[in-house]
């Protein structure tokens, strides 16, 4: 059956080149004509991304701006990115100071599960709790990451740069000092809030009255009894529900779309993973697991250009220069390679003696790349006599078709796209460039082994065949899998029960035990972690590599 199909396809490959000759001469829509058949070198199916490359770090972190999910499991944001408040937004304050209503420098939260965590008072006299909504679009930064986790591990840092130009960590607790010369930098360029996230997402407010207006102002009555340092797990059944609920509330914002009510603008993001802007943390990076990558060691020349290209952002219009949504245009490839590369991973691990069953296996696996192949594999690419099967060269156009179809047509509107645009898009190019790769290798490698169930082979396989085949696709698998490392295959396994919630360890909830302090500020209770006998081991625990685990949603609580 191959052979008779071979030579038809040698017709209809001729007919293939005339017919794009002829389709760029009238419509040079792209680059994507008559040169066709002369590039194919560069889609090299054994040619992987260079060690050090951070174009898919970068197409992560910005498909999970303001997840918390994603943002949970690596904290150390590497990310800021201008945004804005819509009118009508309502926002959270629980008044740690009696009925005083904020005017300047002072934190709301986007739920009031957060807030009333902080509306503290006693039972008597009850605790005031005011909602505020947004009058007019508020101008805010957003740094990604656990960015209000009071960890000495980075997830400070970016605010550093921010605030102060160089890392402080004697200031980790130092939030008064961090909100009054956030917001005196942000003055400049009309920024009114800076976004963060621990438990919940979070603002930190320069001017109340600029962009807000009071909806409600309540004496409420108060439900925290337990008043210790916050990352002491309540003794009290009260207040570990209102602990709870402040995680069952982020739960909503978990995934994509994530916290809805802050519009990012894509087109003044900034990325500490772009090598050209930072290249002096690239040797930093080099044998760390992205858990460990910090922003830490920046040189001094890299921070002006981070606050230059920042600067630059937040003096344009919020709107994406290029047209372009960004936003959509991650979500897609992730939505269309995620779950079948997942079902892909789940066949390749399951170990099988059986012949027939393996062989059965193989034909699921081979259908599964076929499918994510099939509107890129033209009708001339099959192997031919003279073309080099070891290589499998001759699935190159494939290689080439869904390597570009994401990106093909926004790259001719590259003229108009700013420095971070260009980012994004190398970002989503390089990314499914490695995708296409290892999806078009296992599919010719398959289609040359006798496994694929379009065009079955006169005999089976013979088994030692079989099993090199799945061993090799299950190698390739495993590495593009880690590789992506996408969110979207972080998950409880098997799946939690009614009355339970998939949980990430989030600070600051039961992170370790701290000492008993008197709360005088904010700042009080983190002030024994100076103390290094504290902490564990950072190379060891859940706080450090945050794993997914099923927790109740009813008491007993426990995280």
């Amino acid at each position: 059956m191959l052979s008779t199909r071979k030579a038809a396809i040698q017709v209809a490959w001729l007919v293939f080149l005339v017919f794009e000759r002829v389709l760029a001469a009238q419509t040079p829509l792209s680059s994507h004509g008559s040169d066709f058949e002369h590039d194919l070198g560069q889609w090299d199916l054994d040619e992987a991304p260079a060690v050090n490359a951070t174009s898919h770090l970068v197409f992560e972190t910005a498909n999970s701006l303001l997840q918390h999910w994603a943002n949970t499991r690596h904290r150390i944001g590497h990310t800021i990115i201008p945004g804005t408040v819509p009118v009508g937004t309502l926002l959270y304050h629980g008044s740690m100071s009696g009925p005083h209503i904020p005017t300047a420098l002072d934190w709301v939260a986007t739920e009031p599960d957060h807030s009333m965590l902080l509306c503290h008072g006693d039972v008597k006299a009850g605790c005031w709790h005011i909602t505020f909504a947004v009058t007019r679009p508020m101008k805010v930064l957003y740094f990604d990451g656990s960015s209000a986790a009071k960890l000495p591990e980075g997830t400070m840092d970016t605010q550093d740069l921010v605030a102060w130009s160089e890392m402080k960590p004697e200031w980790l607790t130092s939030e008064s000092r961090r909100i009054k010369d956030l917001c005196a930098w942000g003055q400049k360029y009309g920024v009114n809030g800076f976004v963060r996230m621990e438990m919940s997402v979070e603002i930190m407010i320069c001017d109340f009255t600029s962009h807000m207006e009071v909806v409600s102002f309540l004496n409420l009555e108060i439900t925290r009894v337990y008043q210790g340092p916050p990352t002491d797990l309540p003794k009290d059944e009260n207040t570990m529900h209102g602990a709870f609920e402040v995680m069952h509330a982020a739960s909503w914002r978990e995934h994509y779309p994530g916290e809805t009510r802050i519009i990012l603008d894509f087109s003044g993001l900034v990325s500490f993973y772009d090598t050209a802007l930072v290249p002096s943390l690239v040797p930093r990076r080099v044998g760390l697991e992205r858990w460990d990558h910090r922003v830490a060691g920046i040189s001094s020349e890299d921070i002006e250009r981070v606050q230059e290209r920042l600067a630059e952002a937040l003096v344009r219009p919020p709107a994406t220069a290029g047209g372009i949504d960004w936003k959509t245009v991650l979500r897609l490839v992730v939505d269309r390679y995620a779950s079948r590369l997942e079902v892909m991973q789940y066949l390749l691990n399951i170990t099988l003696d059986d012949t027939p069953i393996l062989f059965d296996h193989a034909r699921k696996v081979q259908r599964q790349l076929r499918t994510v192949l099939t509107p890129y594999t033209i009708l001339a690419a099959l192997p031919s006599n003279t073309s080099s099967n070891a290589t499998n060269s001759w699935a190159a156009p494939v290689f080439r078709e869904c390597a570009t179809s994401h990106t093909a047509s926004i790259a001719a509107h590259g003229a108009a796209f700013t420095p971070s645009e260009d980012l994004l898009l190398q970002a989503v190019q390089e990314t499914t460039r490695e995708i296409c790769r290892i999806t078009t290798k296992m599919w010719a490698s398959g289609f040359i082994a006798g496994v694929d169930p379009f065009y079955p082979a006169d005999q089976r396989p013979e088994a030692y065949r079989i099993r090199t085949l799945m061993g090799e696709w299950k190698e390739d698998m495993t590495k593009l899998i880690s590789w992506l490392d996408w969110i979207v295959w972080v998950k409880c396994r098997p799946a939690c029960g009614v009355e339970e919630m998939c949980y990430l360890p989030t600070w600051p909830l039961g992170f370790f035990p701290s000492p008993v302090i008197t709360v005088v500020d904010r700042g009080a209770p983190f002030q024994a972690w100076n103390n290094g006998l504290l902490w564990p081991d950072p190379k060891k625990g859940e706080w450090k590599r945050p794993q997914p685990k099923c927790i109740r949603r009813l008491e007993p609580y426990g995280f």
